[in-house]
């Protein structure tokens, strides 16, 4: 499954980037270099999401109904 987020990229001491995702709290890392910090943030959303997922499907009745929604957010 394929989504899209933003992300925010904020130069800090020493030459490093920080990178956070807005739409994901607790979506932060930092690279020393643009490029590492969107790796870094690419992995940290993939190991969050995957955590709240996990912790989705621990804590869902047995009877639960999964299904997936498509939801279009205009971003100004």
């Amino acid at each position: 499954m394929k989504r899209v987020y933003s992300v925010v990229y904020t130069p800090i001491e020493d030459g490093w980037y920080m990178a956070s995702v807005p739409e994901l709290p607790g979506a932060v890392t930092q690279g020393r270099t643009m490029e590492e910090a969107r790796e870094m943030v690419k992995d940290a959303v993939a190991l969050l999401l995957e955590s709240y997922w996990e912790d989705a499907r621990k804590d869902a009745a047995e009877n639960a109904i999964w299904e997936s929604i498509e939801v279009e957010v205009s971003l100004k």
